[in-house]
């Protein structure tokens, strides 16, 4: 029993350290499902359009989508972490390394890919 538990952890581990080496390279759309790439072009996920939305932007870090109201952000294994509202984020302008920048009215916001506030400036 104690070995499988530990080959258990061991594999948890691994797997874990894997998916931080991944970095996403590309993201393909076709009509009802989004791929994403890893850095050696291989098939990271497959991901249907009618649960994630449009895909806005992307890095080699993360990905956001917008279905309805609400931002979807995904990590590199294609996997949801967060959910923020448009209202309060706004149209995003990029996506770039671990961060995004969005504006909302006249207001330009840099946040970070968990969604915490950066900095905040007055657009031109």
């Amino acid at each position: 029993m104690k070995r499988k538990l530990l080959f258990i952890l061991v594999l948890i581990l691994c797997l874990s350290a894997i998916a931080k080496d991944k970095h996403i390279s590309n993201i393909e759309s076709s009509k009802n499902w989004v791929y994403l790439y890893d850095e050696r072009g291989n098939k990271i996920k497959i991901l249907s359009k009618s649960d994630i939305g449009q895909v806005v932007g992307w890095s080699a870090y993360f990905f956001i989508s917008k279905k309805g109201s609400w931002y979807y952000f995904f990590d590199v294994m294609g996997k949801k972490y967060k959910t923020m509202s448009a209202n309060d984020v706004g149209s995003i302008i990029a996506v770039a390394g671990e961060t995004f920048t969005s504006r909302n009215g006249n207001w330009i916001y840099t946040w970070d890919k968990n969604g915490k506030k950066l900095k905040t400036r007055s657009a031109l």
